[in-house]
């Protein structure tokens, strides 16, 4: 057994990276739990850690292994070290994830699924919200991977348990949109490449809090996890150290006044990257309780405003992040396949409020 894959993922991988999470699901616990442990010899010659866990873990790359230690996965004596530390006689070497080992594997469930392509190689489909993707602490049953292993159930070489098929990428278990699925290794593989490359094409609608004097803007500011909150990514500097090269460029395609809808253009796929990103330039996305977009963060204060807000937040009780937009080169065919979706009901909803609001005032 290897590593198993923190990234996807909003995307999330992990929101881009070869068998990343782009963005983690807001129900993952803070807590890390170890999945494995090995104690170096008394003749252990200096070795880097990366290379040791290769010698040790099967069915594992080292690419797995070093996006683990990047997250803070590999511990040496009890303290989380980079790719790069040396492993010494009787060094104790843990690999810790984020939720507790789980010998379970993914089981078929009747859980409908909104499928806008499939062929023999892949599937595209439109998550709605509020869907985990992929089973984690808390949510054992009822993801996304669960439901796709019923929808393929009758095709006996599609193995939902086998790391080398599935998901490419994945987005937070609150945001809306589309996600490609390979069915078979070399679909993944060519896929994944794709995201890695950053050749896929990946537009979200957000709306956000305030309005902007620009039309349009480039974020730029690596991403990482907060120091005062593992559940948050935050931004750092780009030449720092710190977290992962981020880009984000953002188009204002309607404006309320207090509120902005936005295009967002992803040139990379970190954790939580919109949420992060636009949080950090002061526009954190409406009704986003974990970066502070469930608060009323511009307009009035009167008592009636503030009403109408809550009463937004009710109709969309989640960030309004939708991944509408995706592109990429079939992995067999070579053509260029383009999807879109229609941004769901809640976002429709919400959006028109926000219209009617900007015609009363």
């Amino acid at each position: 057994m290897g590593i198993e894959e923190y990234y996807d993922i909003d995307d999330e991988m992990v929101e881009g990276e070869v068998d990343g999470r782009d963005e983690f699901d807001d129900d993952e616990t803070s807590q890390l739990y170890e999945h494995y442990r090995f104690v170096a010899d008394k003749k252990q010659k200096l070795l880097r850690v990366d290379k040791f866990l290769l010698i040790h873990l099967s069915n594992t790359s080292r690419n797995r292994v070093q996006k683990a230690a990047d997250a803070g996965f590999i511990m040496v004596n009890g303290k989380p070290v980079k790719r790069s530390y040396k492993v010494k006689p009787d060094d104790v070497i843990q690999v810790m994830l984020d939720r507790p080992h789980y010998e379970n594997k993914i089981t078929p469930e009747d859980i409908p699924l909104d499928i806008v392509f499939e062929d023999d190689d892949l599937m595209v489909i439109n998550k709605p919200a509020g869907l985990v993707v992929h089973p984690g602490f808390g949510n054992w049953h009822g993801t996304m991977l669960n439901a796709i292993a019923w929808h393929l159930k009758d095709m006996p070489q599609y193995d939902i348990n086998d790391p080398e098929i599935g998901l490419v990428h994945r987005i937070d278990k609150d945001t809306s949109g589309l996600l490609v699925v390979a069915k078979t290794a070399n679909a993944k593989t060519n896929l994944g490449l794709q995201f890695f490359n950053k050749t896929t094409k990946r537009e979200y609608n957000a709306l956000v809090w305030g309005n902007f004097t620009e039309d349009s803007g480039r974020i730029e500011g690596n991403i990482g996890r907060d120091p005062k909150d593992r559940m948050r990514m935050a931004v750092f500097p780009p030449d720092s150290e710190i977290g992962k090269h981020a880009v984000t460029h953002y188009y204002v395609l309607e404006r309320y006044g207090y509120t902005s809808l936005v295009k967002c253009v992803l040139e990379t796929g970190r954790t939580h990257q919109i949420r992060a990103h636009m949080k950090h330039i002061g526009h954190p996305l409406f009704s986003d309780e974990r970066y502070g977009g469930d608060q009323v963060l511009k307009g009035t204060t009167s008592s009636k405003y503030k009403q109408y807000i809550d009463n937004c937040f009710k109709l969309c009780p989640r960030q309004v992040l939708h991944a509408k937009t995706l592109g990429f080169i079939h992995p067999v065919t070579g053509k260029e396949m383009m999807f879109d979706s229609e941004l769901p009901e809640d976002i429709t909803a919400l959006l028109d409020k926000w219209r009617n609001y900007t015609k009363e005032v």
